[in-house]
């Protein structure tokens, strides 16, 4: 982290330093859980050379439009987010992984991981004509919903007028055996395919986290090898100085400052 923003603090100084920090970081992730939208994420908190001491370390995501908290992790199990979103009472967007199913909230699915899959399902199948028809129903209806957006932004008063196309895609019906487990997985998350038409404000897609996702490879590529002591260090400073990028502030000068308020 000193490499990368050119600065340099006394070891010494380490452990005040990151206590003071820690308040920052704090501030941050209650900002984020306080809010009415979460963006969750994860990946693995190890290195390309060598690797964090005893494995099985993960590093979370879970960020808004505004502001980054990185939560490091031994595991990848819904404990961490049942900790993190304990009382979250917005909506969470996220991929397709089952853990984040357990949050009591208001959930939004990422389509562009459904429309990856369902891709990846026509390619497996290409003389499959059922898929390939829900192929393209499905991409049909994105890009209305996306023309709205594009033209209104993410209004629930001009998204609604897509509700009726979209419970037309939900209740499906297939014949084929590849069309039908594609149907299942459909009906298993219809509650959570289209909240984004219901609220203002919330993305059909998790390309916010899956953003400040690449910003943590990016630094996790580039160390040597690091402890869980050191990951969860990183992780302090890393949302600061991510959620600071957001809000279109220095993250250098907020560290002369002396401020430990992340608004000032």
């Amino acid at each position: 982290m000193n490499r990368r923003y050119h600065a340099r603090h006394p070891k010494s100084r380490g452990p005040a330093r990151m206590d003071t920090y820690e308040a920052t970081y704090r501030q941050i992730l209650t900002q984020i859980t306080q809010g009415p939208l979460v963006h969750a994420d994860e990946t693995k908190a190890g290195v390309t050379k060598g690797a964090i001491n005893g494995g099985g370390h993960y590093m979370w995501v879970f960020t808004n439009l505004t502001s980054v908290a990185y939560v490091h992790a031994e595991t990848r199990e819904a404990v961490i987010l049942e900790e993190v979103l304990k009382g979250f009472s917005g909506v969470l967007v996220s991929d397709f992984y089952a853990a984040y199913d357990s949050v009591p909230c208001a959930q939004q699915k990422c389509l562009i991981h459904l429309m990856r899959d369902i891709n990846e399902q026509v390619c497996k199948n290409p003389f499959n004509e059922e898929l390939a028809s829900i192929a393209q129903g499905f991409g049909d209806l994105l890009r209305e919903i996306v023309e709205t957006i594009d033209t209104y932004g993410l209004k629930a008063r001009h998204l609604r007028k897509h509700k009726r196309s979209a419970a037309s895609f939900i209740t499906l019906e297939c014949k084929t055996e590849a069309g039908s487990v594609l149907r299942k997985r459909i009906e298993k998350n219809k509650g959570r395919l289209f909240t984004f038409l219901e609220y203002d404000n919330v993305p059909w897609n998790n390309n916010n986290a899956e953003h400040a996702v690449h910003a943590y490879v990016k630094l996790r590529n580039g160390l040597i090898a690091s402890t869980p002591k050191g990951a969860k260090e990183y992780a302090v400073l890393l949302s600061i100085q991510q959620t600071l990028q957001y809000r279109g502030r220095n993250f250098l000068d907020f560290l002369r400052s002396g401020h430990t308020d992340i608004d000032e």
